[in-house]
């Protein structure tokens, strides 16, 4: 097999994938395979080169950190320092859709690359039991960013990772749809508050309640993934809040607002979370030069939504 333009594999999530997963991540090697949230791109965080294959296959930029997964908040104290509220959040909340950022451990023997250059972190205890089989296996904490080329619409099914990552990893881990379809929430705790990294499927303000803490300003630059002001981005022209489509448009509905596709006909903002990334990727294809959005709500998991809505749509740099 190639080292540089390795055959892609893609099997079916059980005993012989995991195995074949953790056998390539002891290699140094990275695999897709799905989390609750969305494909993740797996590798060995204390290892230098398996990071560097990471960024390599999606063409990251090195400025952007990754999420490390844990297999529970033991493993995430090993790595970092937890605050009180970090603490609070992380016996709430993991397994499950939410990322901490929190002061990295001296010692910690993360490799360089997965903080950027940052003081802290971001930890995510993933829920999906195929993420969670592979860091059982591996015995290893994952670097795992979503599993598609960067910039580029994040996938919710192995076909989407397929699209862009076939030929730059060794194996796809196929475990069907993913369940959320939204990247997680990610928090930090500057000056002794919480403050909002990225909208995701668990609401900032009941992570904010259950934390006890005061909500704090994220302050200026990059401090997590996924705040790029152009990402999860098709290739074609995003418009939003369209009620009418232009007649070179794909139309994505939602509610009462009807579409080539829709995100929720019953205006449901949970299924059009788990819908979302799919209609993007269905747009992606569709013959229409550009792609226009209905209105979506600003509440709830809708926060989110518009969120990746607004990148999807940016300028590309």
């Amino acid at each position: 097999m190639d080292q540089q333009n390795p055959e892609t594999l893609i099997l079916p999530y059980g005993a012989a994938a995991i195995d074949a997963a953790a056998a390539l991540v002891r290699g140094g090697w990275p695999v897709a395979l799905p989390t609750e949230t969305v494909y993740g791109l797996a590798a060995d965080a204390g290892s230098d080169a398996a990071v560097a294959r990471i960024y390599a296959a999606k063409g990251r930029p090195a400025f952007n950190p990754l999420i490390v997964h844990v297999l529970d908040v033991e493993e995430a104290e090993r790595l970092a320092d937890l605050t009180a509220g970090a603490r609070t959040l992380a016996e709430a909340f993991w397994p499950g859709p939410v990322t901490l950022v929190v002061p990295v451990k001296r010692g910690s023997r993360l490799a360089a690359a997965v903080t950027a250059g940052l003081p802290t972190v971001a930890l995510r205890c993933p829920a999906h039991p195929a993420m969670r089989d592979l860091l059982r296996a591996g015995g290893r904490p994952l670097a795992a960013p979503s599993a598609n080329a960067s910039g580029a619409i994040s996938p919710t099914r192995a076909e989407h990772v397929l699209k862009t990552l076939g030929g730059r990893i060794r194996l796809i881990v196929d475990g069907g749809e993913t369940a959320h379809g939204l990247e997680s929430t990610i928090v930090g705790f500057p000056d002794g508050g919480i403050a909002l990294l990225r909208a995701g499927p668990v609401p900032f303000d009941m992570l904010a309640r259950i934390a006890g803490l005061p909500t704090s300003e994220a302050g200026e630059g990059i401090q997590a993934p996924g705040q790029l002001s152009s990402h999860y981005a098709p290739s074609k022209p995003v418009r939003l809040n369209v009620r009418q489509p232009e007649a070179d448009e794909w139309m994505i509905g939602f509610g009462s607002v009807p579409g080539d596709d829709t995100l929720s006909a019953a205006g449901d903002l949970a299924e059009a979370a788990a819908r979302l990334f799919g209609a993007l990727h269905r747009a992606e294809a569709a013959p229409a030069a550009r792609i226009a959005v209905a209105p979506v709500p600003i509440t709830g998991v809708g926060l989110a939504i518009n969120d990746r809505l607004r990148r999807a749509a940016a300028p590309k740099g």
